[in-house]
């Protein structure tokens, strides 16, 4: 005979199991069920880490203008514009978004410089910036594309991911970068090569080799350099709330300005990113990144420079038009076409292949 209070307790027993479970979401791309959105919560180690280094580095700027040795403050600028060109090249152009093959010694020579900026291994810069860009303006990106730039900017670098973004994270493709030997050996090594490259050398080498002091070493090699390379190279995922379109300018004005000019190229790259001409800091084919790239490929260290000039983009606009497919997908068509028929040699003449 069966007790009705057993019923009825195991009744309420399962409701208070239910209620205590986290709730999903059913997302319509990938058909599987995340855990609801939560807030996300700041990792209280980054944000004591990035105090000490804000401070340390700003006393740095002191040190740099006292007594700093000439030969200290060069080494700073050498490394800082390795480490910048090692996050846009490299992690960014290269390999988050193809816009270019490199060789062996040039994907070696990127790493290290990426190495130097100290935003963590090249595979979870990839994914993290992949993401940003499958949710660009939405809640899911981990770098509130959505919201504000110092919110991008600040922010999104102390705070721990949700549920949610860890799966989405976990779902992004990364079969390409699996396959890049250079990458994942930095993955595996990589705190082994950031003690060396990014605090060892900028610390020991002007205390070794010209006998600076170590308030010179700390404060200015390693302190001003980390701060301003972090700094700049943040802005790759928030620089579009600096140089962005107006937020009242409407989708017909947008379309001509940033398709066919090519200004405020953050529109231009969110919707077309495999362009290697499109510069993080505002501008396009004329930035120190672009022109190192095209140095690159005059050394055949780099090959496959994937643009789109301003004719594909008005050809693939008016195909959109006339057949009402998708602009993306017509415009990236017009490309194709274009590279087939573009000399290997176009980044030599830019005014025509532009």
């Amino acid at each position: 005979m069966v007790n009705r209070s057993t019923v009825i307790d195991d009744g309420n027993t399962k409701e208070q199991q239910e209620q205590n479970q986290p709730e999903t979401v059913t997302t319509a791309d990938t058909g599987k069920d995340y855990p609801q959105r939560v807030k996300r919560e700041a990792s209280w180690p980054s944000v004591l880490f990035y105090i000490h280094l804000n401070i340390l580095g700003l006393y740095g700027i002191f040190i740099m203008f006292t007594s700093a040795s000439f030969l200290t403050i060069l080494f700073t600028l050498t490394l800082t514009f390795l480490g910048i060109l090692g996050a846009t090249a490299g992690a960014h152009r290269l390999w988050a978004h193809q816009t270019y093959a490199a060789s062996t010694s040039l994907r070696i020579f990127l790493m290290l410089c990426q190495t130097l900026a100290g935003q963590g291994p090249i595979y979870s810069w990839v994914q993290a910036h992949r993401l940003h860009h499958q949710r660009f303006r939405e809640d899911e990106d981990p770098f509130y594309s959505a919201r504000s730039f110092i919110a991008a900017q600040v922010h999104s670098q102390i705070m721990s991911y949700t549920p949610e973004q860890q799966l989405l994270l976990d779902g992004v493709d990364m079969s390409d970068i699996e396959q890049d030997k250079v990458v994942m050996f930095q993955k595996k090594y990589y705190w082994v090569l950031y003690f060396f490259l990014h605090v060892l050398l900028p610390v020991n080498a002007p205390l070794e080799y010209w006998g600076d002091s170590i308030a010179a070493a700390t404060f200015v090699a390693f302190s001003l350099r980390y701060l301003i390379v972090l700094n700049v190279c943040w802005l790759i995922n928030s620089a579009h709330f600096i140089w962005g379109l107006d937020k009242n300018f409407k989708p017909s004005d947008s379309n001509s300005v940033f398709f066919i000019t090519k200004s405020y190229w953050p529109q231009y790259h969110y919707l077309l990113p495999n362009d290697y001409q499109s510069g993080e800091f505002g501008d396009y084919g004329s930035d120190f990144t672009t022109a190192m790239i095209r140095v690159f490929a005059a050394l055949d260290l780099a090959t496959d420079l994937r643009t789109i000039s301003s004719v594909a983009v008005r050809k693939g606009l008016t195909n959109a038009v006339e057949t009402g497919r998708p602009i993306v997908e017509c415009i990236q068509e017009q490309a194709t076409e274009e590279m087939n028929e573009m000399p290997k040699n176009h980044y030599l003449n830019r005014d025509r292949f532009m």
